[in-house]
C-alpha cells in the first residue's frame, strides 16, 4: 500500500496499552461499544482499528481523548465470558493514522468507526539501517541478560528477524514503559530514528538495571541475614538516593514546605536547613534519625514571628477585672496602670509582677483575667516542687530521652510570641545536686536577657521578651531575694468577711448550683447563713474551703430531693438548716478569749494561709531561774522569748519586783497547738506581756491582741503582713490591737472596713505594750517609781564600778 491509502474501519480504545504492528495480544473488553466494534469486525473481514486513550480513566472516550496513530489488527479469535466480558485475541497489522471517527449503529448497539490514512514505514532502504540493526541486536542481547523476567524465546524471536521494522517493533513490545514512551515509538514511521530511539532507551534500561545491582550488591555487604526488612528499607533509600530525592520520601518533602512557610530567624533557618541536609544521608531505621526529627520539629512548632494583635480597651479591661473578682483594688489599679501604659507605647519591656498571697485569694485566676483584658492568649507553667534546672533550660542533646525545658514548651502549646505567661508557684522551687532551677529563671525573667533566651535542647536564642511573664507566690521568703529583684510585688491579703460574703453570694454559690445541676436560685441562702459558713466551717484567707463547703451543702440537698422525688422544690437555708447540713462546727467563732487570764496574751501571727491569733501562756512556779519554752517553736521564737526574759528582769524594780526574783522561780512559756511548727519574728511582745502577767499576777485584757518584735532596750521593732494579721483579729472578734508605731505607714495598705472596725494603737516601747494589756488592781500604776541611783544599787557591783555622778 500507498503512504495516501485510506480505509474506513471499526474503532477501538485500549487503555494503558500500545499494540505494535506484529505483535499478538489478548484483551478482555467489557465496553459495549468496544463490544460491537469486535463484533462488526468479526462479521466482515475480522479487521479492526486499536488505539490508545491519552487517559485511562476515561470511559466513555471520544475522539479528542484518542492519540492519532493506532495499529490496524486482525481479530484471530473471540470468545464470550459468562459475565459479559469479551476475550479477544488480536495481531498488529501496520500503522495508521485516524482523519475522522463517527459514531455508527443504534444507542445500545453503536459503535466507532474511523477514517484511516495507512502509514508505512520510511527509510526501509537506508544504507545505515544495517548498521543500526546489529547494534540493536546487540543491545537487545545484553538488556535480556540483565532482565531475568525475559523469556529466552523472545531472544530467539529476535534473532531470527531479519526485517528492521518487525524486528525493532517487537523490541519495543517487550520493554517495560510507559504508555506514553510506547506511542512515541509507534507514531515514529522513520525506521532509523525509530530504531534510535530504542537503542536510547535499551542504554537506558540497562544502565538503570546495573545500577541496581549495584546499589543491591552495596546494602546487602551492610546486612545481616536476620535483617531482612532493614535491608529492604535500605534498598529502598538507596534507590531514592540515586535519583536524588533523598530518604523520607514525603516526610522530607512536607519538611521542606514546612521550612519554607515557617518565618524563621536566619540562624534558625541556617540550622533547621543543615539538619534537615544531615536528616538526608541518615539511614531510616538509625536512633540518631528520630533525634533529628524531633529536633527539626521542634523548632519549626516554635512561635517565632507570630504574635495576637489585639487593641486593649482600658475601660473593658476594668470591667473585666471587676466582674471576675471582687475586691482587690491596689493589683487591679496596679494591673490598669499597666495597661494604660501600654496602649502608649509600642513596646514596655521589664515588666515582671509577682502577686504574693495566701492560697485561694485569687492570684492564678487574676492572671487569666488580665490575658483576657488584654486579648491575649494565656499560658500557665506550675514550677511547684521543680528542681531540676533543666526543667527550666532544658537538656541537651547528647543526652538520651532530652528535650526542650517548660518555657520552650510552653511557647510551643501556645503558639505566638506575645502571651500573658502565668508562672504559679514560684516559691515551691528547690535544688539538688542537679542544678538550681531558680538561677535558670533569672534570664527567663531579666528583660535585659530575655530577648536571647538560650534553651540546652535548641542552642539558638528564642526572644521571651514580648512575653508579659507574671508569677505567683504564696510567701516572698521562699523566692530568693536575685528572683525577688526581677520583680514587681504586689500584695494579695485575704478576704474580710465582708468580701468573703459578697464573693460567696454574687460568684460561689450560682457557680456551685450550675455544676450540681440546681437552677439559678433554686437553692437561696441568708446572709447570716453564709456568716456562718465563714465563721464556724471555714479558717482560711481565701474562699476555697468556703467554695467547697458550699459545694457540700449542694450535694446534700441533691440527695435528699432525690430521695424525696423534688427535685425542681425551692430551698431557702436559715443559720440552723446550714448547721443541720453541715454538722458539727469545724472552729469556734471568736478566737478572742471569753475572759482575761493572767498569763494568757493573745498575739498576731502570720501563715501561708493568712493571718491566725496565736495565744501564748505563761506560768510561774517554784524553782531556780529556769525558763522552758514548749510549743514546737522555731529558733527565732525561742530568741524571743530569752530576750523578752532578759527585759522583765531588767525592768524588774519598775515592776515591783525583787532585783532576783528569778532566781526563786522557773518559767514556762508554751504555744498551743504543739504540733504545729512555729516561727517569725513577730511574738516578742506577746511572750513579754505573759512573763509580766503570770509573775505579776495581773491578767491581759481578753478583747486586745498585739505583734511586734522585742529588743533588750524594750523597743518595740515593726513586722511584716500586717493587713493578714487585722483580719485574723477582725475574724476572731478582737476590738483593740497594738501594733508597732514603724508600721503606721502600712495603715494605708489595710482595707477601711478592717481599720474602721478595730482600736488600733501604735506602740513605741514595751512599757507601753504592757501599760495598755495589764489589767491592775483598782486601778492602780503597773509601773514604780524608782531613782536612777536606786537602780544601780540594787545591783552587786565593786565601788569602782560605781556609775559617774
Amino acid at each position: 500500500m500507498d503512504s495516501l491509502a485510506t480505509e474506513t474501519l471499526p474503532l477501538m480504545p485500549l487503555r494503558d496499552i500500545v499494540l505494535f504492528p506484529g505483535m499478538v495480544a489478548p484483551l478482555v473488553v467489557g465496553r459495549s461499544k468496544s463490544i460491537q466494534a469486535l463484533e462488526h469486525a468479526m462479521e466482515n473481514n475480522s479487521t479492526i482499528f486499536l488505539v490508545t486513550q491519552k487517559r485511562a480513566g476515561v470511559d466513555e472516550p471520544e475522539q479528542q481523548h484518542l492519540y492519532t496513530m493506532g495499529t490496524v489488527a486482525s481479530v484471530m479469535q473471540l470468545l464470550r465470558l459468562p459475565d459479559g466480558t469479551i476475550k479477544a485475541l488480536v495481531e498488529g497489522q501496520e500503522r495508521a493514522r485516524i482523519l475522522g471517527a463517527f459514531l455508527v449503529g443504534e444507542e445500545e448497539e453503536s459503535f466507532y468507526t474511523a477514517s484511516l490514512e495507512l502509514t508505512p514505514d520510511e527509510d526501509s532502504d537506508d544504507p545505515q539501517v544495517d548498521a543500526y540493526l546489529r547494534e540493536l541486536k546487540k543491545a537487545f542481547d545484553g538488556f535480556a541478560q540483565g532482565n531475568k523476567k525475559l523469556p529466552r524465546e523472545v531472544l530467539n524471536s529476535v534473532n531470527a528477524i531479519e526485517e528492521p521494522s518487525k524486528l525493532v517493533d517487537l523490541i519495543a513490545s517487550h520493554i517495560q514503559l510507559k504508555t506514553e514512551e510506547k506511542q512515541e515509538i509507534l507514531e515514529e514511521i522513520s525506521v532509523p530514528k525509530r530504531i534510535t530511539l530504542v537503542l536510547e532507551i535499551l542504554y537506558r534500561e540497562m544502565e538503570l538495571s546495573a545500577m541496581e545491582r549495584d546499589i543491591h550488591a552495596k546494602v546487602k555487604k551492610k546486612m545481616h541475614a536476620t535483617q531482612r526488612n532493614y535491608y529492604l528499607s535500605e534498598k529502598v533509600r538507596a534507590i531514592q538516593d540515586e535519583m536524588g530525592q533523598g530518604e523520607g520520601g514525603d516526610d522530607l518533602l512536607e519538611l521542606e514546605e514546612a521550612l519554607a512557610k515557617k518565618r524563621l530567624p536566619k540562624a534558625a533557618k541556617e540550622k533547621v536547613t543543615k539538619e534537615l541536609n544531615k536528616l538526608r544521608q541518615m539511614p531510616p531505621m538509625s536512633a540518631e534519625t528520630t533525634v533529628v526529627r524531633n529536633y527539626i520539629d521542634a523548632i519549626l512548632e516554635l512561635p517565632w514571628k507570630k504574635k495576637t494583635r489585639a487593641k486593649i480597651d482600658i475601660d473593658k479591661a476594668e470591667t473585666i477585672l471587676n466582674e471576675d473578682h471582687y475586691g482587690l483594688e491596689k493589683p487591679k489599679e496596679r494591673i490598669l496602670e499597666y495597661l494604660a501604659v501600654q496602649t502608649q507605647v509600642k513596646r514596655l519591656p521589664g515588666t515582671i509582677l509577682c502577686l504574693v498571697g495566701p492560697p485561694g485569694v485569687g492570684k492564678t485566676s487574676v492572671c487569666k483575667s488580665i490575658a483576657r483584658a488584654m486579648g491575649r492568649k494565656f499560658s500557665r507553667l506550675s514550677l511547684g516542687g521543680v528542681r531540676d534546672e533543666a526543667e527550666i533550660r532544658g537538656h541537651r542533646r547528647t543526652y538520651i530521652g532530652a528535650m526542650p525545658g517548660k518555657i520552650i514548651h510552653a511557647m510551643q502549646k501556645v503558639g505566638v510570641i506575645n502571651p500573658v505567661f502565668c508562672l504559679d508557684e514560684v516559691d515551691k522551687m528547690s535544688m539538688d545536686f542537679r542544678g538550681d532551677p531558680s538561677a535558670a529563671l533569672l534570664e527567663v525573667l531579666d528583660p535585659e536577657q530575655n530577648y536571647a533566651f538560650n534553651d540546652h535542647y535548641l542552642d539558638l536564642d528564642y526572644d521571651l521578651s514580648e512575653v508579659f511573664f507574671i508569677t505567683t507566690a504564696n510567701t516572698l521568703h521562699g523566692i530568693p531575694l536575685p528572683l525577688q529583684d526581677r520583680m514587681e510585688i504586689i500584695q494579695l491579703s485575704g478576704y474580710t468577711e465582708e468580701e468573703k460574703l459578697e464573693i460567696a453570694k454574687g460568684f460561689l454559690l450560682p457557680k456551685q448550683l450550675k455544676a450540681n445541676g440546681f437552677g439559678a436560685g433554686q437553692i437561696s441562702l441568708s446572709d447570716e447563713g453564709v456568716l456562718e459558713v465563714i465563721r464556724r466551717y471555714t479558717r482560711e484567707a481565701g474562699v476555697r474551703g468556703l467554695e467547697r463547703t458550699l459545694a457540700s451543702i449542694c450535694r446534700k440537698i441533691a440527695r435528699k430531693n432525690q430521695k424525696n422525688k423534688t427535685p425542681k422544690e425551692q430551698v431557702s437555708l436559715s443559720t440552723e438548716e446550714v448547721d443541720r447540713y453541715l454538722g458539727v462546727p469545724k472552729y469556734r467563732y471568736g478566737l478572742a478569749e471569753k475572759q482575761s487570764e493572767i498569763g494568757l496574751t493573745t498575739g498576731m501571727a502570720w501563715t501561708e494561709v493568712g493571718g491566725e491569733l496565736l495565744s501564748i501562756e505563761a506560768t510561774i512556779m517554784p524553782g531556780s531561774g529556769k525558763l522552758t519554752i514548749t510549743g514546737k517553736l522555731g529558733d527565732v521564737m525561742q530568741e524571743s522569748a530569752q530576750a523578752a526574759l532578759s527585759y522583765v528582769r531588767s525592768r524588774a524594780m519598775r515592776l515591783g519586783l525583787a532585783q532576783d526574783f528569778y532566781q526563786k522561780v522557773d518559767i514556762h512559756v508554751h504555744v498551743p497547738e504543739g504540733a504545729i511548727p512555729k516561727d517569725g519574728p513577730s511574738a516578742g511582745i506577746t511572750i513579754a506581756t505573759s512573763i509580766v502577767s503570770a509573775i505579776l499576777k495581773l491578767p491581759v485584757e481578753k478583747s486586745l491582741a498585739m505583734t511586734g518584735e522585742i529588743t533588750l532596750r524594750g523597743r518595740v521593732l515593726p513586722i511584716g503582713g500586717l493587713t493578714e494579721k487585722l483580719l485574723a483579729a477582725k475574724r476572731g472578734g478582737i476590738s483593740q490591737v497594738l501594733i508597732p508605731s514603724q508600721n503606721e505607714r502600712d495603715l494605708e495598705e489595710v482595707p477601711e472596713q478592717v481599720r474602721d472596725s478595730l482600736e488600733i494603737q501604735l506602740v513605741e516601747t514595751v512599757d507601753e505594750v504592757l501599760a495598755a494589756a495589764l489589767i491592775c488592781k483598782n486601778g492602780g500604776s503597773l509601773f514604780k517609781e524608782v531613782p536612777l541611783d536606786a537602780v544601780y544599787n540594787d545591783f552587786t557591783l565593786s565601788s569602782h564600778n560605781t556609775p559617774p555622778q
